[in-house]
């Protein structure tokens, strides 16, 4: 049953995306390069850094700060530029004449006072996730971007801007899974999540992601960005948040908690959504199904499988009325593949699309809005884990007010 990819060219999506004007925005490049300051030059500073150096006709690092000397070195090694200004004040990386943008990947609890600073100092911004630390700052936030329309602002929610979830985004509007009833997702690993410490009195600056004073834990640093994914596919949020955790495996002074299960009602699509994550077991790893009447989807970073339900196959098989046209190409597991550009991560599609937003003056698919429904989600996460609680959100009225 050989043939070529069929959600390709068979006729189950169109043969240009639904979403052509989002994806446009990620690989139209204007050839001005963009100045670069990164604030934050732990593993995720550092990281997007490389990824910086590795689209050398778009972006230029010229500055760098953190509060930490020995990351601060490291992060100069990297640039390997002497021309390459150090910090230890991002306010005074933020007055550099030499700096048109910032990256801004400093712990979860600093993020709004640095963003805010960035946006007074009229700095480009690409703000790692989750994009606030609670809901009234992720308010504020989006109060002040309204005073600077001219200043792009981008959530580092990288993971959905692959190719694959733009198309899998598209497979959901048009109706190719059905009605979707039941998302489950996990995001696991076998690691105390612990960083070495130079200095004892370095612990809660390095392993911030331990203390709830400056980390929104498992939700916010992993599961955030399979719910940021359903929020923007389906244009939605959830209206009750029901979450439990504990600290169920490290006892070793962390308070976020090891072992976390969140589930979302979205009342109006009539959806579950399960987000779980443990840091006991990396068996699944990463896993996101999202299940419907017709068919599920199941996808990995950068791979994705399409499974129709069985009533669905005859349909699939004469699309757009062509019967036996073109052969369905399945895998093993009775799947059929959706082939998408792969051969690059999240991060090299978000920056790109980082660049263009500024050179056209373009919204970011992952942008101010999107950014704080997610962190809503992930504060009320939160809240009904550590309180035992569950969230209404009709409950925080002052949510609604951003999308008006």
């Amino acid at each position: 049953m050989k043939r070529r990819n069929f959600l390709h060219t068979s006729g189950i999506l169109a043969s240009s995306l639904l979403l052509q004007s989002e994806m446009a925005k990620a690989f139209k490049l204007a050839n001005n390069k963009l100045r670069i300051g990164i604030i934050g030059c732990g593993d995720r500073g550092t990281g997007l850094m490389r990824t910086l150096h590795s689209l050398p006709d778009l972006f230029q690092v010229t500055a760098i700060c953190d509060v930490l000397d020995f990351r601060l070195e490291h992060a100069q090694k990297i640039a390997n530029d002497k021309a390459v200004e150090s910090y230890t004040n991002y306010q005074q990386l933020l007055k550099s004449k030499k700096v048109d943008a910032v990256i801004i990947a400093v712990t979860l609890s600093e993020h709004f006072k640095v963003a805010k600073a960035a946006l007074q100092n009229n700095k480009h911004i690409y703000l790692e996730k989750a994009m606030t630390y609670n809901i009234p700052q992720a308010l504020e936030l989006v109060e002040l971007k309204k005073k600077h329309p001219h200043q792009i602002l981008q959530v580092g929610h990288q993971y959905r801007y692959t190719p694959l979830y733009f198309k899998v985004k598209e497979m959901i509007q048009k109706g190719y899974l059905g009605k979707v009833t039941q998302i489950d997702c996990r995001w696991d690993r076998n690691s105390t999540w612990r960083r070495p410490v130079p200095s004892p009195d370095l612990e809660r600056q390095v392993n911030w992601r331990m203390y709830r004073e400056y980390s929104g834990g498992l939700a916010a640093e992993l599961l955030s960005h399979q719910i940021d994914f359903i929020n923007w596919a389906f244009d939605t949020h959830p209206t009750q948040i029901m979450a439990t955790g504990g600290i169920d495996n490290y006892k070793d002074g962390r308070e976020t908690f090891d072992n976390i299960q969140v589930m979302f009602r979205y009342e109006k699509e009539g959806m579950v959504g399960n987000f779980g994550s443990t840091l006991s077991n990396e068996h699944d790893s990463y896993l996101f199904k999202i299940k419907g009447t017709k068919g599920m989807v199941s996808m990995l970073f950068n791979d994705g499988i399409f499974f129709p339900e069985k009533k669905a196959v005859k349909e699939l098989q004469t699309v757009d009325g062509v019967t036996g046209a073109t052969k369905i190409e399945w895998n093993k597991e009775g799947g059929i593949p959706i082939i998408a550009e792969k051969d690059k991560d999240g991060s090299w599609y978000a920056l790109k699309d980082f660049h263009n937003c500024i050179a056209k003056k373009l919204e970011p698919t992952s942008n101010i809005l999107t950014g704080a429904t997610t962190a809503f989600c992930v504060h009320l996460a939160n809240e009904a884990m550590y309180n035992n609680k569950i969230q209404h959100w009709k409950d925080y009225p002052e949510l609604n007010s951003i999308y008006g």
